[in-house]
């Protein structure tokens, strides 16, 4: 990253920075499904610059709990935990966001999705609703 005069980053060069973290983060995630019960699923969540730091393996893992009884008004439950520390960093948030994000995308799709994230200072809650619902 470049420095300005003062020998600071612009903001330009942190987005900069950022948006390139992010394309490679989500360009290189990647997950395995291990069954979990009839009614949810655990995905391992693998990513280009984060390792369990006990394993060395996934950063961390989906948990998507389906209700089979419900309605159309009845929401997936999504927890998504990160056990690399440095997911925990709150500098990163963005990137964390937008992984989960993509996260949700791809294994949760259109569905109305309660979201937990467990990422330590980026730990937070969302909702997404799908259009018309």
């Amino acid at each position: 990253m470049k420095e300005n005069k003062k020998g600071k980053q612009s903001v330009n060069d942190q987005n900069l920075f950022i948006n390139n973290r992010i394309k490679n983060e989500i360009e290189g995630l990647t997950f395995t499904k291990n069954f979990r019960s009839a009614t949810a699923e655990e995905w391992y969540v693998f990513l280009p610059s984060f390792k369990d730091p006990q394993t060395g393996g996934a950063a961390g893992k989906a948990i998507i709990h389906y209700n089979l009884y419900g309605n159309r008004d009845v929401y997936i439950n999504t927890t998504i935990i990160f056990d690399d520390p440095d997911m925990h960093n709150e500098n990163i948030q963005p990137v964390v966001i937008s992984i989960v994000d993509e996260i949700i995308n791809r294994l949760v799709g259109y569905a109305d999705t309660l979201l937990a994230v467990h990422a330590g200072e980026n730990s937070y809650q969302a909702v997404y609703k799908a259009e018309g619902s």
